[in-house]
């Protein structure tokens, strides 16, 4: 693995913390082998409860919990089709106030077997919308690439690195799903009785997970494209240019690509050292957070604060520093903190 492109996996690795696993929960102190009778039950009890809330939201006109719906139902299996991730989907991007992180998430409306992803109509929609946002040129770059044209890569790139800014609008989708949870009740038999935060714990996790499924840009893939184009001067030019912007993304992933491009094509070694250094506090702050996750299982107070930044929106990058912040853990790691190397 290139020197650089480890820590760009190391960071994705990492923002996987935030994902929970519901299948397979135990006991503290109690081996990780198969899920246990009890937990089995819980994961069934919170995909019928999932299932619960789509059916609530469905009936909704308006943009946000139709998205909310949509997200809920994405992961289900055997919807009936009214309620399927495709047909609400497609309801929210008619709705009122529909915007493009709604398109955004319509991306994921394809089928992968048949190759046929991302949704084009919606990618096609995105660049209407959201011309000034880089993350949708880098979309369309996988695309062209995927495609083999290579001369509408090249010229994509560019178009993204003169882009104003970068949203894969995970935020959004937080705001819809911790908008939405709401709306039900769970039932005790969704969360685990011995967990002090009860009913808000699970919430969280369902929220945070369901979120970071978000589609993202091929983010490898410019890696690639950039160090192996950093011979023209015209290529380098812009990748570090868009290495700036993406140093200001709105998720940790984004910004750990933005830190590698200057790490690896920054000419001056102070500027490759401040990279460095860089993406080593952002690998603490998402080391963080997913340790604040974890926790909030067991602590209502936290459970409730984390999902009332989701609900008041944002980009993922700004409420993970919102909730180290008022959680009082500083933001950049101790002297003698280092990340692990991946094995």
């Amino acid at each position: 693995m290139m020197r650089g492109l480890r820590y760009l996996a190391l960071t994705g690795a990492l923002a996987l913390l935030a994902t929970p696993a519901f299948a397979g929960k135990t006991a503290p102190g109690k081996t990780r082998h198969e899920p246990s009778k009890a937990a089995a039950g819980r994961d069934k009890a919170q995909l019928a409860f999932q299932r619960d809330l789509v059916s609530v939201l469905a009936p909704r006109a308006d943009a946000l919990p139709l998205l909310g719906a949509a997200l809920l139902a994405r992961p289900l299996f055997n919807q009936p089709p009214s309620n399927s991730f495709h047909a609400l989907i497609g309801r929210a991007v008619q709705a009122e106030g529909a915007d493009a992180a709604v398109s955004w998430v319509r991306l994921a409306d394809c089928d992968a077997k048949a190759d046929a992803c991302p949704n084009t109509a919606a990618l096609d929609q995105l660049i209407v919308q959201a011309p000034d946002n880089a993350a949708v040129w880098l979309l369309k770059l996988g695309a062209d690439a995927h495609d083999m044209k290579q001369d509408a890569a090249r010229e994509d790139l560019g178009k993204a690195a003169d882009s104003k800014l970068y949203d894969d609008y995970t935020g959004a989708s937080l705001k819809a799903l911790a908008s939405s949870i709401g709306v039900l009740p769970p039932p005790a038999d969704t969360f685990d009785p011995t967990s002090k935060a009860g009913a808000a714990g699970m919430q969280a996790m369902l929220v945070y997970g369901i979120a970071g499924t978000q589609p993202q840009p091929a983010l490898q893939l410019i890696a690639k494209l950039c160090e192996n184009g950093s011979g023209d001067a015209s290529t380098k030019a812009d990748c570090l240019k868009l290495g700036k912007l993406l140093e200001w993304g709105s998720s940790p992933l984004s910004r750990s690509l933005g830190l590698h491009l200057r790490e690896v094509l920054a000419d001056d070694p102070s500027q490759q050292q401040e990279a460095k250094d860089a993406r080593r506090n952002l690998i603490w702050q998402v080391k963080s957070f997913g340790q604040l996750l974890a926790r909030a299982q067991n602590e209502p107070a936290l459970a409730q604060h984390l999902l009332a930044l989701a609900r008041n929106g944002g980009t993922e990058m700004s409420l993970l520093l919102a909730a180290l912040r008022d959680n009082r853990i500083p933001a950049e790691a101790p002297a003698d903190w280092q990340p692990r190397e991946p094995g």
